[in-house]
């Protein structure tokens, strides 16, 4: 099978990550080589603390690596300091967490229009209007999020993770917190998103239908990239 001609938005080599100290360190990320091309959606896969979800923080720029590099869009977080790698997620990188991670005492609109205007957007309400009309919530704008149900935070989020509009959606098990029905809208809701601004996304997730309707799953076990790993036709296998 030829591999795929989209550019890799994420590049990972040798990518090594210790968390802890002492005797209680962990040694989590244990030497990852790892390519996820440009407009390609990827599920990662693999027993609780396989490490998945430090992955994602370390392609997100929430973790640093102890040695290696990770590469996102042309960006080499691994080289920055953290002004530069938050500068580079604010423009390049959308996260979407488990538990939302909403400010409790901002509206719906102001947990979308913050953080824009902290990137320096001169348009940050009317982009986070826009969005959260795009995500279903134009009624629900100045609700606060202990007002809202979980769907409606987790549409909160995905659109707090849309609005700058990032080449690379990451999302740590998005629909874990929320039941069969809702979770299904908002996986329906994210891969739409997707594919309509022809952006990556890299999800982890322990449900086996959500990450079936992955492009490719990447498997990860002990810190290491592991089978099950799958590739859509023209897709690139780790």
């Amino acid at each position: 099978m030829s591999q795929s001609a989209a550019p890799s938005i994420v590049t990972l080599r040798r990518a090594d990550l210790t968390l802890g100290a002492g005797a209680s360190s962990v040694h989590v990320l244990k030497g990852i080589d790892l390519d996820i091309p440009k407009g390609q959606s990827v599920g990662i896969v693999g027993p609780s603390g396989s490490g998945k979800s430090t992955l994602l923080m370390v392609v997100a720029g929430l973790e640093r690596l102890d040695s290696g590099e990770v590469h996102v869009d042309g960006h080499a977080l691994h080289a920055l300091n953290e002004d530069a790698v938050a500068a580079v997620r604010g423009r390049s990188i959308g996260i979407v967490f488990q538990s939302f991670h909403l400010i409790p005492n901002m509206t719906a609109l102001e947990n979308v229009a913050v953080p824009l205007e902290l990137a320096g957007r001169t348009d940050a309400f009317e982009r986070a209007r826009a969005e959260l009309v795009a995500v279903g919530l134009g009624e629900r704008l100045t609700h606060y999020p202990g007002q809202l149900s979980g769907g409606e935070q987790q549409r909160v989020a995905i659109a707090r993770a849309l609005a700058p509009d990032p080449v690379l959606i990451v999302a740590d098990e998005p629909t874990g917190n929320l039941d069969g029905e809702t979770g299904r809208q908002i996986a329906d809701l994210l891969f739409a998103k997707q594919a309509e601004r022809g952006a990556t996304l890299l999800l982890v997730t322990h449900d086996p239908a959500l990450a079936d309707r992955c492009d490719r799953q990447v498997g990860v076990r002990s810190g290491r990239i592991a089978g099950p790993v799958e590739a859509a036709p023209g897709g690139v296998v780790a």
